[in-house]
């Protein structure tokens, strides 16, 4: 089968070989996939302005991202000059388990599949489960209350940042956006006064 498909995908132009290496790579043609299927991702269009604006305002990385099984996945972001240290792009991929963008999506997920999700998170972190659960449980609280959740330093202890869930009504989704910065740049009294509540009054102009 895998033959079969490496032949297929090789006389389609989306594969090449390596001879050296006795290997496979995409190429180009692969790519245009991806900007494709990212072009017809309209809520990032929709959301570009409003994420500049945000970046502008705060200083911060803004970006929008959607589930790739235990991952989100950046569809979409607004960096510039003044988001140094942030070195995510389009494409990256953060953890859903510890990251304020994760978190904001797990817990925006219907009862049935968070608790499918979270099944896999725990099989997947193994003895780390305590701890992982206690910031997801931690999140759900700050959502509760403040409508949206942070993570400060809970991945990477230099990454702090605030994330909120977006809802669609047209069945895509759920999405879910991200301000951070820096520790330094982001404490988590800043995120919990100031960049929360403008990254919550952001995704509420774009609903």
């Amino acid at each position: 089968t895998i033959s079969r498909l490496t032949y297929t995908l090789t006389k389609l132009g989306y594969l090449t070989q390596v001879p050296r290496f006795e290997k496979y790579q995409l190429t180009p043609a692969a790519m245009a996939l991806g900007y494709s299927a990212l072009a017809n991702l309209g809520i990032r269009h929709l959301s570009d302005p409003f994420r500049d604006k945000l970046m502008r305002e705060t200083g911060g990385a803004v970006a929008i991202g959607a589930r790739d099984r235990l991952s989100m996945i950046y569809f979409g972001q607004s960096r510039s000059e003044l988001t140094v240290g942030v070195l995510l792009d389009v494409g990256s991929r953060v953890p859903i388990a510890t990251t304020a963008m994760g978190r904001a999506y797990l817990l925006a997920l219907p009862d049935d599949e968070r608790t499918a999700l979270l099944r896999e998170i725990r099989e997947n972190v193994g003895n780390r489960w305590p701890k992982v659960k206690e910031g997801i449980e931690r999140a759900g609280e700050m959502i509760a209350k403040y409508g949206f959740t942070i993570s400060a330093g809970e991945w990477h202890s230099d990454i702090h940042a605030a994330g909120v869930a977006l809802n669609l009504n047209d069945g895509t989704g759920p999405y879910a956006f991200n301000c951070g910065a820096p520790a330094f740049k982001f404490s988590e009294d800043k995120l919990i006064n100031d960049i929360g509540p403008r990254l919550l009054a952001m995704v509420k102009k774009i609903e």
